[in-house]
């Protein structure tokens, strides 16, 4: 069986924990499709300086946000796991109250009707109530929460080594055996 990932990159900062993800899903052989909103792609853009091209090319398949016809539109696409990285409050939002009005937002609610597994990496401080209970609110469907904080226990020695360790970090939640996060060691 084909082990695919799907990525979503909204409109948050962060762009770079979508990019490693895709590459580094690449490495461990998982069949990537992607989709990115428009204020995604603003923000891989102006964070990473990648056109909309070079993005595409990270993936395996790409899927415009408004094609709600895609393949994973539906249940009966068999995927691995889905990660919007990075989530906005925007998609957190839509994703907890199961408004699917494009192909990012469908395809998490399809992943969490399938009972199957959902990453978001949130990105936004500090929280309101209203962000809180949209977290809850996922959580309780089934989703995993996972803002990207950083593990300085590690003691990571450049930015990139951050977004690794929780791309590696949110891979293995996502039931990818190859994923190498560095555990804690004790002290």
């Amino acid at each position: 069986m084909i082990r695919r990932l799907v990525v979503g990159i909204s409109g948050a900062s962060g762009a770079a924990y979508g990019v490693t993800l895709l590459r580094r899903a690449r490495q461990l052989g998982l069949h990537t499709h992607l989709v990115c909103t428009p204020a995604g792609l603003l923000n891989v853009h102006h964070e990473l300086g990648l056109t909309r091209a070079q993005l595409d090319a990270e993936a395996d398949e790409v899927h415009g946000v408004g094609e709600v016809g895609a393949c994973i539109a539906s249940g009966s696409f068999a995927t691995t796991a889905m990660v919007v990285a990075p989530c906005s409050m925007k998609t957190l939002a839509a994703v907890a109250h199961g408004f699917g009005d494009n192909l990012l937002t469908r395809a998490a609610d399809v992943t969490l009707k399938e009972r199957r597994r959902l990453v978001l990496m949130v990105r936004e401080t500090p929280f309101n109530l209203a962000h809180l209970r949209n977290m809850t609110a996922v959580t309780e469907m089934g989703g995993i929460v996972f803002p990207p904080l950083p593990a300085f226990y590690l003691k990571p020695v450049s930015v990139q080594a951050l977004v690794d360790d929780s791309v590696e970090r949110v891979l293995q939640l996502c039931g990818v055996s190859e994923a190498l996060p560095q555990p804690w060691q004790g002290l």
